[in-house]
């Protein structure tokens, strides 16, 4: 199912930051393989460990607003961040705790000022 992206939002529960959202990459999900495979492991077959996986991180880019101040700088506690998804009425919000763990603003003659931002999860993502 194809949906456009249009309304997509993303919200920071303790710092309160916020700005116009233009794109959302992530989370980018991975769970960490591990060959237990041993000289007797039944049927000659590989056998592999997957219990721990790593929620990874969500790439933003937003419009910058440089009177406003990241929650990179003075936000030492992860808070609870939230993504409702577009265009999907029911389970199309995802919650998590994390940080934004990078910011990057910039200007160019001509455009408007765009900044990008890295949130890296810790635990859980949680959908509602």
């Amino acid at each position: 199912m194809a949906t456009e992206g249009i309304a997509t939002e993303i919200s920071f529960g303790t710092s309160n930051f916020s700005a116009n959202l233009l794109s959302v990459d992530g989370p980018n999900i991975e769970r960490a393989v591990i060959d237990s495979t041993h000289m007797e492991t039944e049927n000659a077959m590989t056998k592999i460990l997957a219990a721990l996986y790593d929620a990874g991180t969500v790439d933003i880019t937003i419009e910058h607003d440089p009177s406003s101040l990241p929650p990179v700088i003075g936000q030492t506690a992860l808070e609870t961040i939230t993504i409702k998804w577009a265009g999907i009425e029911s389970g199309s919000t995802w919650s998590f705790s994390g940080g934004m763990t990078s910011y990057t603003g910039g200007a160019t003659i001509g455009e408007r000022m765009e900044a990008s931002a890295t949130i890296t999860i810790s635990g859980e993502i949680s959908k509602s």
